[in-house]
């Protein structure tokens, strides 16, 4: 049997070792996801470091019967990709809210279903850095789990309890629809909240007393220079870049100028011991990646950047997806996991082994236990 005859035998294996006959979740800890062999210098840093993707979606459906119908080989892909955990993100603002309760109705079936997808693939959720220090320690995966927008509190301080006990850690504040009452300035929409309002105010606070990280992507500057003000923990903007990195495409470019952080905002939120996730977006190759980190550690300082894609890890299967890339393909013609391209394109650059495994997840865990550790 030939090499690419082997290697298509062993996706073969794997599809059938996930849906059965009976369309049951069933994931073989032996079937060959990816071959690839990463280069020696490569593996030593990727087996060193935390890896952690800050924003990675997995989406999941707001029926359950739909879900039930869906696999999400969550397990596989994470191994594959090199990372430690990724922080588990999703939304319930899409589509569009129409009454009040769906917000919560969709943020607990999400959670309820995330369960399920957690079980099936054999991973937990990381509370606190002792949970992150044990998964790398065994060579495991885990996540943390993270939601974009609090949609879901719907002016109900309480309900960040009940998310806490669900095993949330990380909140992103705000997302592309305003929430219910409002939390402040999205940074798409035109300012008239001053920043924050008192429920955004609150949020940070109970956050803060509970051990949930604050991420600020979506902020304005008014909201987060309010944030800074508020919050007695670190914070995180967990997905976005410099607005001097633009790429090559101009229309993308335009388009997505809100989005992006200038020099003066980066410096305020590092200055203040933030951490900025800097995204795939704008970025052709690994290296044009590489080179987007650098441009934002040589304005902040290596110890305020991190790896935050906004890309999707393992998309379900018999869905309409929303489309943006999958973590392990996030460029064209690589072979190796993410983290393992990412790494390689850090080291072309001229970062060396202790600034990598900073950026690839040192620095997410000292906020992640900053904001945890009550």
């Amino acid at each position: 049997m030939t090499k690419e005859k082997n290697k298509d035998w062993s996706r073969r294996k794997f599809i059938t070792s996930v849906t059965g006959a009976s369309g049951v979740l069933f994931f073989n800890p032996f079937s060959s996801f990816a071959e690839f062999e990463p280069d020696d210098k490569v593996k030593k840093i990727v087996s060193k470091t935390i890896g952690i993707d800050t924003h990675n979606h997995v989406d999941v459906p707001f029926s359950l019967e739909q879900f039930k119908t869906q696999q999400y080989d969550l397990a596989n892909e994470l191994k594959a990709s090199g990372l430690t955990a990724i922080c588990m993100t999703f939304c319930v603002d899409r589509p569009k809210l129409e009454k009040e309760g769906d917000a919560y109705n969709r943020f607990i079936l999400s959670l309820d279903e995330m369960d399920e997808m957690l079980k099936a693939n054999n991973l937990t959720r990381a509370l606190n850095l002792s949970d992150l220090k044990k998964a790398r320690k065994e060579n495991k995966q885990i996540v943390i789990q993270s939601v974009e927008g609090g949609h879901f509190i719907e002016g109900k301080i309480e309900r960040i309890k009940t998310a806490y006990n669900r095993g949330l850690r990380h909140l992103g504040l705000m997302h592309d629809g305003q929430t219910v009452p409002p939390m402040g300035d999205i940074y798409t929409d035109i300012p008239q909240y001053g920043g924050l309002t008192q429920l955004g105010i609150d949020t940070i606070k109970e956050c803060n007393r509970l051990g949930i990280l604050v991420d600020l992507a979506h902020c304005n500057n008014q909201a987060i220079n309010k944030a800074l003000e508020v919050s007695t923990k670190p914070m995180l903007i967990s997905h976005t870049g410099l607005n001097t990195q633009l790429g090559t495409n101009d229309k993308m470019a335009k388009m997505m100028m809100p989005r992006l952080i200038s020099k003066e905002q980066a410096k305020t939120f590092a200055n203040a011991g933030g951490l900025i996730g800097v995204w795939t977006h704008f970025a052709d190759t690994p290296l044009d990646y590489a080179k987007n980190v650098k441009a934002l550690v040589d304005v902040v300082g290596v110890e305020h950047v991190c790896i935050g894609t906004d890309t999707k890890i393992a998309p379900p299967t018999g869905s309409n997806e929303r489309g943006g890339r999958k973590t392990n393909q996030s460029w064209d013609n690589t072979t190796d996991g993410f983290f393992y391209t990412v790494v390689d394109a850090l080291l072309k650059t001229g970062f060396n082994e202790k600034e990598i495994i900073q950026i690839g997840g040192g620095n997410y865990c000292r906020i992640f236990d900053r904001a945890t550790n009550i």
